[in-house]
């Protein structure tokens, strides 16, 4: 069984009652209780509070998974942490697994969860958190008043495109097994796994200022979706090539030839999707005969190279096959996927797509061009029932 459990008290010294004011229209607390009640893998959610307040609001939501739960007066103490809390409950109640909600990340949602439990199921982990990458470069103080890089060279900076970067907890979600959390009193522990989730959940709502940064994120999120309410199952799936099919990288053999890098992963996803009757396609500015006989290995059903114009071309492919924009998946990563990205049903990008596109994709994917993007959003697709 697995259970939800979000801690919140009335206590709140930076923000009175801030886990139940209202952001974005609702109750902060309600968008994570949301998220929980949409994640299939989740049987129960507690909100674990010491607050009527709090409580009376929660049960006005009526969410069916959820039940609000009396917290100790110590465990909602200024100085208590959110293990004791989490002890107090494994004390109470039978599960298997828990994953520790933070009422305070209201950009999480259900899809979050879910890769988090399929990443406890499907691989050799105890504990899983959630994380953004960000391509920052980490300094630290040292003794003499000095600073020392830790995550880069400073005679060798590389670019941002080059950077691997760093994963960082965003505080969103954290799940473990019951015997690990007893046994090391710890939300994680054992065998760690990680969900990447978009850089922008990086914030969480600890001061007054956060309410209106998060919630312009909401808004932002809120206005893609209402472009993508009339999505229907997809029906053509489609891809740019050089970094997103490949690593964008540009190699030249001794004799003079371009190679370039695909991945079998991508292959098999689109494989699966001619399985499942979805038509797919390349558009590409290039021109290559390298891309040409990758299309053909793939048994690609378009392929579009030397595009500058690759909007036409969706709209031309969408009258050849009768059907419309919202029954289309497309997968980009630079500035030149912007219009398709924005006009189909589900627009995608690579991880290390430019900041523009992730601003403006409905899936990021946590992989980067080349190592298995592709196949990734073709499982997102999956995932989410369109095709």
């Amino acid at each position: 069984m697995n259970v939800a459990l979000i801690p919140v008290r009335g206590g709140s010294k930076s923000i009175p009652y801030k886990n139940i004011k209202y952001i974005n229209g609702k109750p902060l607390i309600f968008w994570t209780l949301k998220a929980a009640s949409e994640c299939k893998y989740i049987d129960a959610i507690y909100v674990a509070t010491e607050d009527s307040k709090i409580k009376k609001t929660v049960e006005e939501f009526h969410f069916k998974k959820a039940k609000v739960i009396t917290r100790s007066h110590e465990s909602a103490s200024d100085t208590a942490s959110t293990e004791i809390v989490m002890l107090e409950f494994a004390e109470q109640y039978d599960f298997d697994n828990i994953v520790l909600i933070q009422a305070t990340s209201p950009l999480l949602t259900a899809l979050d969860l879910n890769q988090g439990f399929e990443k406890m199921c499907n691989q050799n982990i105890d504990s899983v958190l959630s994380v953004v990458e960000q391509k920052r470069f980490i300094w630290k103080n040292i003794k003499d008043g000095s600073v020392k890089p830790q995550n880069y060279d400073v005679y060798y900076r590389p670019r941002r495109q080059d950077f691997e970067g760093v994963l960082v907890e965003n505080g969103a979600f954290y799940i473990t097994k019951k015997d690990f959390l007893i046994k090391y009193k710890s939300r994680i522990s054992g065998n760690i796994g990680a969900v990447r989730m978009p850089e922008n959940t990086y914030f969480e709502i600890d001061e007054p200022e956060d309410f209106t940064i998060i919630e312009t994120l909401m808004k932002i999120r809120d206005s893609k979706k209402v472009r993508s309410t009339n999505i229907q199952k997809i029906k053509l799936f489609l891809t740019d090539c050089d970094g997103c099919l490949t690593d964008g990288g540009m190699y030249i053999s001794d004799n003079g030839c371009e190679i370039k890098k695909f991945n079998a992963q991508d292959g098999k996803g689109l494989q699966l999707l001619r399985e499942s009757d979805v038509k797919t396609g390349i558009i590409t500015g290039e021109t290559s005969n390298l891309i040409n006989e990758r299309a053909k290995k793939l048994k690609i059903d378009y392929l579009k190279m030397g595009i500058v114009d690759k909007k036409s071309i969706v709209c031309d492919l969408c009258e050849e096959m009768k059907i419309t924009p919202n029954q289309v998946a497309y997968v980009g990563d630079d500035i030149n996927d912007l219009e398709v990205i924005n006009m189909v049903g589900v627009g995608c990008c690579v991880n290390n797509a430019m900041e523009c596109v992730k601003n403006i994709a409905d899936y990021i994917s946590p992989y980067s061009g080349g190592s298995g993007a592709v196949r990734d959003c073709i499982e997102h697709l999956y995932r989410n029932n369109l095709i």
